[in-house]
């Protein structure tokens, strides 16, 4: 077997890939914005008992700043203790493990690397921790079954995350055997397409795995009893109805039904590239099999499976042509069943074209390009820097068509990162991608003179790595006076590689690069040396050895003169053994005395500078020891027996030593323990036995290839009884009322007892008083109540073993305490001190310890406001409570309200809980500065004056002395004029401004001051009317004396004349002008009439609209 590994031309050629996926990659020593390099997951689920580090890195000049949000709002890193950020780094580490709680730390996370020259932006990083919550308890009935029916188990496991792995297993846990009749499904429910006697059993255990937190969840055992009519007596069946045991009649066969999924057709949705799993149970007698088929199609070849007994069609990396109408199809003897299951695919985003950096000079254009796909299809968005670009600083040089973003004459200042967002319903990608703009000449970054050596046939790749702003040309000659390279036997790369596709003998020579742009121009030259190939013309061969025999394989080459090979030996992939056996010589390797973990494949790698082959052949060597038989024991004494065995079959590997367990069929039966091991070569040994256990033994071989199997049992020994040799462990004493003593210990296990009968002797005494030993002796249980003891006093507890035989050594006794009650005595001595008008400090006495009347656990301190010293009116009393642990006797009380009477008193607390109050104390919080009036209205505005009205601030915080008022006018330009200042009194609760200019706009700030200080400000704006020049010329003209007088004497001539003109009618004549105005009415006389009646309400009318200015 020979194969041929990468030559160097092909590792070449994938360094040539690489560059060209970096060929925008811009050197480091030059501005560049930011690159995110390394960042967690986007679902990013951490074990809850571990730190979480969530990272990002990035690179950037000058180096960038890092930044986090959480759940959409500024991180601020520094007010959290826990939390810590890497240096020269962006990725965060949160102390888990040292009192921090991953829950508190469940959000959405995003970091962003900032510099001069734009912000990069993470993935929104999820962090879940992971959940393994307990089973819920559950009353479980045993299910009983007739032979033949089908049966669910079902498992229901708890809801975690991530969601465990579900298995069935027995109570020594063994896994449940599954067939096509017994299998579990995808939910983890075990199905019986058809129940058997032997399928009674009363432990069908569910076991959920959560491997994340690394447990293991333990439902109920389940009872199956699988009833059959050959089973029942004849009595039994008298006594049943036709009804009773699922109506048991004989067991016949039946065509399939479906267990899952249930009814005809169902639906099922899947995304792209994940993988697709279907799955049909059946149930019927005989089993059913299952077969599955594609309507209208063949299923993918390459990447579907078939699983739990093809119950389980699974279709690795789905795309949008799996969708489709996929029917499993159950029978048997007696008929089919089918289910239809409709599968539609859709996708997340998935790029089509994804951005990449743009490097560009002044004065050029380029564009970044977004393109992706899915199902729905996703929608695209941009950023800038991290903004929304509909909302980032304009760049003249920019333009957004959609999923593209052209730039056109960009300066240096159009630098930034842009990020690009396609999300749909399933998912969202999101990708970074600058654009740099630098002017710079062009720079070759591949070394000068380097020399390239291929091997004859293979690709050639002669490096010019470059960088220049505006892009420079590249152009490549061969020799010192050469012409330009053209010509299909050359591929020009636009990284600048030149690729001579087929290297031949007459390819070696010096080959000149020229990189230029605008700004300048540089050379340089590489070397090209064309080699013969390597090869293997002698290949190694397929051995099998005996144990303890000599192999060689064979290895030789023929090589290109100027080149060095090395020829190296592995054995599995792996370096040989350091074991003088193997010999390795020019053209080969021998292994002497050849052993069992000598067997595998070897393999020989040629190795030059250039390229690399190798050949392999496999060795196989012959097993492991049979296990030892025929086990006799002699000898046997109450403590000790001898145990003889012959040993199997070593086959060819020596036994190195004998494992030696037992079984106590007496206490655990069918558990085999250790017992002692001895050397290969001895096959007898005195074990050392205890009282009252009933011993089997059995004997395991091992040898340097493994493990035999176990030995056939020896007989069993029962070992005489004796007292107990040694003493209950973790002995305590913790009071659970403050007249008892509960006492408690570890049982012995039943290998400890030494014999029947095991009890326990428990004695006690209070320390320090010179009483006798109560002793007791009780059941094999693990706890004992003393009624009837002082509080909370020390005792000296002890507890003795003993069994029928007697009483184990004396043992060591250990100090408790009964149980707690609450204090006596309340603090002494309270006394609080104010420090401001929000913080005062409360002092007290320790009360004596005597009574505590339990373990000290500290003071409470329950403080209220009574009222405040402004407002007589009383409220809801909030009691509010702090807690100072230890002995402590004083502490602070924040969060005070100023000029308000307080009440306080103080308590000591034990583990049993509060002890009496001390008296009330009472205090009081000095004045503080007002908070700002409840509100500012501006009603009534004239041509020069506004009404102000205000409401008394929410929290006065003291005695009012006066409200400041300060305004100033605002011009067309925003320009703020001067500022008036107006002392108002602390009573008054409106105020008329006058003498102010119409038409014009006044911003005012108001607030309030006490005794200590002015409180915060309240603002508002309001406008004075507008000067509307006719009609204030007639407002005025209407209310003067003068106009009234006019008005009045006009109306007395129009009268006068009218009776004349009556006088004159009534002589027969008529009057010549009336005559004429008759004829010819004057048409403005009514209009005019109309006009004022019409005025008048026009100006009624202006004057409620401008009411509002």
């Amino acid at each position: 077997m020979m194969k041929k590994s990468i030559s160097a031309s092909k590792a070449s050629l994938v360094l040539f890939l690489c560059q060209m996926i970096f060929a925008l990659d811009v050197p480091l020593d030059l501005s560049q914005p930011p690159t995110i390099t390394q960042q967690s997951p986007k679902d990013y689920i951490v074990d809850p008992r571990e730190n979480i580090v969530i990272q990002c890195e990035a690179k950037g000049k000058p180096p960038p700043s890092f930044s986090w949000t959480r759940n959409g709002t500024h991180f601020d890193i520094d007010k959290d203790a826990q939390v810590t950020m890497k240096p020269n780094s962006g990725t965060l580490v949160i102390n888990i493990m040292n009192g921090g709680k991953a829950e508190a730390y469940e959000g959405v996370y995003q970091c962003t690397a900032r510099n001069e020259r734009g912000a990069a932006i993470s993935n929104n990083i999820v962090i879940r921790p992971s959940r393994s919550p307990l089973w819920t308890k559950e009353k479980l009935e045993p299910n009983q079954v007739r032979e033949g029916d089908s049966l669910v188990l079902h498992c229901r496991p708890p809801v975690g995350l991530p969601p465990p792995i579900i298995f069935w297993m027995d109570n020594a846990f063994q896994r449940l055997p599954q067939s096509e009749r017994v299998s579990q499904g995808l939910n983890g429910d075990l199905y019986f397409s058809n129940v058997q006697p032997e399928d009674t059993r009363e432990d069908y255990i569910c076991y959920a795995r959560f491997n994340h937190t690394q447990t293991i969840q333990q439902k109920q055992p389940i009872s199956v009893k699988v009833f059959s009519m050959d089973s029942l007596n004849d009595t039994i069946a008298a006594n049943l109805s036709d009804t009773d045991i699922y109506g048991v009649k004989p067991v016949t066969e039946r065509q399939p039904i479906l267990l899952t999924p249930t009814g005809s057709t169902s639906t099922k949705v899947e995304l792209r590239g994940n993988v697709l799993l279907l799955e049909c149970i059946a149930a019927g007698l005989p089993t059913p099999v299952i077969r599955w088929i594609k309507e209208g199609g063949e299923l993918p070849a390459n990447r579907t499976f078939f699983e739990n007994f093809k119950k389980t069609l699974k279709i690795i990396d789905v795309s949008e042509a799996d969708s489709g109408n996929y029917k499993c199809i159950a029978r048997n003897i007696l008929g089919s069943a089918h289910h239809v299951i409709s599968v539609t695919v859709k996708a997340a985003p998935y790029w089509i074209t994804a951005p990449r950096n743009l490097v560009l000079s002044p004065g050029e254009d380029g564009t970044l390009i977004c393109r992706a796909n899915g199902n729905p299809k996703p929608n695209i968005s941009w950023l800038a820097n991290g903004v929304p670009i509909a909302i980032a600083p304009e760049d003249p040089s920019r333009k957004v068509d959609g999923d593209t973003i052209i730039f056109s004459h960009v300066q240096e200042r159009s630098s930034a990162v842009y990020q690009c967002n396609a999300s749909n319903e399933y998912g969202y990608l999101l990708a970074n991608a600058f654009v740099n703009v630098l002017a710079e000449p062009p720079r070759i970054l591949t070394p000068a003179n380097k020399l390239y050596q291929v091997i004859a046939d293979s690709p050639a790749l002669l490096d010019c790595a470059y960088f220049g702003s505006p892009k420079p040309e590249i152009e490549w000659f061969k020799g010192v006076k050469g012409s330009i390279l053209r010509g299909d036997e050359y591929v020009f790369h636009d990284n600048g590689t030149l690729e001579i596709p087929v290297a031949q003998k007459d390819s070696t020579g010096t080959y000149t690069c020229v990189a230029r742009n605008e700004l300048g121009k540089i050379q340089n030259e590489v070397r090209l040396e064309v080699k013969d190939p390597t090869m293997i013309i002698k290949q190694p061969e397929y051995k099998v050895i005996q144990r303890y025999g000599q192999v060689s394989f064979e290895c030789i080459i023929k090589h290109d003169f100027t080149l060095l090979p090395t020829v190296i030996w592995l054995k599995d992939n792996d370096e040989l053994p350091d074991d003088e056996r193997f010999l390795v010589g020019k053209d080969n390797l021998t292994i002497m005395n050849v052993t069992d973990k000598d067997d595998g494949t070897y393999t020989c790698i040629v190795n030059t500078t250039l390229d690399s082959v190798s050949a392999s052949a496999v060795l196989t060597v012959v097993a492991q020891p049979n296990p030892p038989f025929d086990l006799e024991l002699t000898g046997q004494l109450e403590r000790s027996v001898e145990l003889s065995w012959i040993p199997g079959d070593e086959n060819n590997s020596p036994i190195t030593n004998f494992v030696i367990e037992y079984e106590d069929g007496l206490h655990e039966p069918g558990v085999w323990h250790y017992q002692t091991e001895v050397p290969g070569t001895q096959t007898t040994v005195q074990l050392k036995l205890s009282p009252y256990v009933n011993y089997s033994f059995r004997v395991i071989a091992v040898n340097e290839i493994g493990r035999s199997q176990p030995s056939e049992p020896s007989e069993q020994y029962l070992t005489k009884s004796a007292n107990p040799d040694e003493n209950p462990s973790n002995v305590q004493g913790i009071g659970s009322e403050p007249d008892n003593l509960v006492i408690t210990w570890e049982s012995l296990k039943g290998f400890q007892s030494n014999g029947p009968g095991l009890q326990y002797k428990v004695s006690w005494r209070q320390k320090d008083v010179d009483d006798e030993w109560t002793s007791v002796i009780v059941a094999n249980v693990s706890k004992y109540i003393v009624s009837g003891t002082p509080t909370f006093v020390p005792y000296e507890i002890k507890v003795q073993a003993l069994n029928d035989l007697g009483y184990a050594p004396e043992p060591s006794e250990v100090i408790g305490h009964s149980g707690e009650d609450l204090p006596m005595v309340a603090p002494g001595n309270v006394q609080v001190h104010v420090i401001n008008s929000t913080l005062a400090k409360v002092h007290w006495d320790p009360v004596p310890l005597k009574t505590v009347r339990g373990h000290l656990q500290g003071y409470k301190v329950y403080y209220w406001k009574v009222q405040s010293l402004s407002r007589r009116s009383r409220r809801h009393v909030e009691k509010k409570i702090l807690t100072f642990r230890g002995n402590k006797t004083f502490g602070m009380l924040p969060g005070l309200e100023p000029f308000s009477s307080y009440k306080l008193n103080v308590r000591v607390v034990n583990g049993k809980g509060e002890g009496p109050a001390s008296p009330d104390k009472v205090f009081k919080t000095p004045e503080g500065v007002p908070s700002s009036p409840s509100f500012l209205k501006i009603t009534n505005p004239t041509l020069d004056s506004l009404t102000l009205e205000w409401g008394s601030p929410t929290h006065p915080n003291g005695v009012l002395t006066s409200y400041i008022l300060k305004f100033q006018p605002i011009n067309n330009t925003h320009e703020l004029g001067p500022l008036v200042e107006i002392r108002i009194p602390a009573n008054e609760s409106s105020l008329i401004l006058k003498n102010l200019n119409y038409s014009t706009r006044y911003k005012f700030y108001f607030n309030a001051q006490t005794s200590v200080g002015s409180g915060s400000q309240i603002t508002e704006e309001a406008v004075t009317i507008m000067d509307e020049a006719m009609a204030s010329r007639q407002v005025d003209i209407a209310t003067q004396g003068w106009f009234i007088g006019l008005m009045c004497a006009v109306a007395l001539l129009i009268l006068i004349l009218l009776i004349v003109c009556f006088i004159r009618r009534n002589k027969g004549g008529k009057y010549p002008v009336k005559e004429k105005e008759d004829a010819h009415a004057d048409p403005e006389i009514q209009p005019m009439k109309e006009d004022d009646g019409t005025f008048g309400e026009y100006r009624l009318f202006s004057f409620v609209s401008s009411a509002p200015f």
